[in-house]
């Protein structure tokens, strides 16, 4: 390696290695620290992700658990619908039934002479 010649006097400077030295380990030093920045930039920005994902998974657990019930609660409502109409129905043949048998009723007391109305006015004379 070749000194560099100082021109002024015409005497070689000495450099000294151990500068070379400082600044390569300043050097490797920074390089270390900026890896390490960026790694633990990395790791949080992981985390940022890693807690977004947990989010997204909580709502889609969420959002999963409200469709099902709310399918639950549209089966529900059909088969209460459906329990609604054959209440009608049974309603309505209990009522066809009843004036048949109200009908009947009233045959058989106009027939009976037990159930004749008295006129209490031809009684007396």
């Amino acid at each position: 390696m070749e000194l560099p010649l100082d021109e002024e006097d015409g005497t070689f400077t000495n450099i000294s290695l151990a500068d070379d030295a400082e600044h390569l380990s300043s050097r490797a030093s920074l390089k270390q620290s900026s890896w390490k920045a960026e790694r633990a930039h990395t790791t949080m920005m992981n985390a940022d992700m890693d807690a977004v994902e947990a989010e997204n998974q909580v709502e889609l657990e969420e959002k999963t658990r409200l469709i099902n019930q709310v399918l639950e609660l549209q089966h529900t409502l059909e088969d209460l619908s459906a329990r609604v109409d054959a209440v009608k129905e049974e309603n309505l043949k209990l009522k066809s039934e009843n004036q048949v048998l109200g009908q009947y009723i009233e045959n058989l007391m106009s027939a009976s002479s037990v159930f004749q109305t008295t006129d209490t006015k031809s009684k007396r004379k």
